[in-house]
């Protein structure tokens, strides 16, 4: 039987816990959330209750050797440079007395600048990249066997894109896309955790790219959502992520290949 540890089991991590236990992993969990916490420990996941922002320490299984580590803590625009490397030094901690074979980092295609342009994982002009994002993905592939995945916006379920826009002037709806889909996301995750995927970076987003103006109608009409009230193109950079890299590495067949199907 496998084990899986999820530190910062938020959306995406919740998810990938509950497809893996039902394929019969042991899935271990850190979340902030009690209510969550007594969810998942009712429904068999081994859960804890920990803030990385607080706590150095935290009383993880050290006997326990870890198939892979999908560590989705995050790095938000609204924390300090100072909190996030605070806060990715308590998570190098932890990590640094478990076993584990592979670790992957969940970042996002946001740390690449904000400007024309096809980026790909070849990109290293670190002056223009997001430096918040950058400092907790050099933390954490400063560990052994860890990987990147750089997440599109992430989109499934109850989000919706056109759900945000409703009645509302849209400045940014020229942009091309850089989604994915949930399903997708566990998808590559799952394939990636059952394969000797390279370490390195992946970014993880949909191989189309329509605008956002075509997903916010589409999305609006197909879920019965109003409509924004107005588009005023202001911020109409063409920021284009490709994920060339790890699908072809496995051979991944998108569920969800455009955001106007999501």
């Amino acid at each position: 039987m496998k084990n899986l540890l999820i530190l910062g089991c938020g959306w995406v991590g919740e998810e990938l816990a509950y497809q893996l236990k039902g394929k019969g992993w042991n899935v271990w969990v850190t979340t902030t959330t009690p209510e969550k916490y007594h969810r998942l420990i009712n429904d068999g996941i081994f859960a804890y209750i920990h803030d990385f922002d607080r706590d150095l320490s935290v009383d993880l299984p050290v006997d326990i050797s870890f198939d892979a580590v999908i560590n989705s803590i995050p790095a938000t625009q609204r924390n300090s440079e100072a909190e996030i490397d605070h806060r990715f030094s308590f998570v190098f901690n932890a990590l640094s007395f478990i076993n584990y074979k592979k670790h992957i980092f969940l970042s996002s295609v946001g740390v690449y600048p904000d400007i024309d342009g096809t980026f790909d994982e070849t990109f290293n002009q670190e002056e223009l990249m997001t430096q918040k994002l950058r400092i907790a993905e050099k933390k954490m592939m400063s560990l052994p066997f860890s990987s990147t995945f750089r997440l599109g916006g992430l989109f499934g379920k109850n989000r919706i894109f056109g759900k945000y826009f409703q009645d509302k002037v849209v400045t940014t709806g020229d942009q091309p896309a850089n989604f994915i889909h949930l399903d997708d996301v566990i998808g590559i995750i799952g394939q990636a955790l059952e394969t000797n995927l390279p370490i390195g970076y992946y970014n993880l987003v949909a191989p189309e790219h329509p605008s956002k103006k075509e997903v916010i109608l589409k999305s609006a009409q197909k879920y019965m959502y109003s409509y924004p009230s107005s588009f005023d193109p202001k911020d109409s950079f063409q920021k284009v992520i490709v994920a060339d890299k790890i699908t072809n590495l496995l051979n991944y067949q998108f569920k969800y290949p455009s955001p106007l199907d999501f």
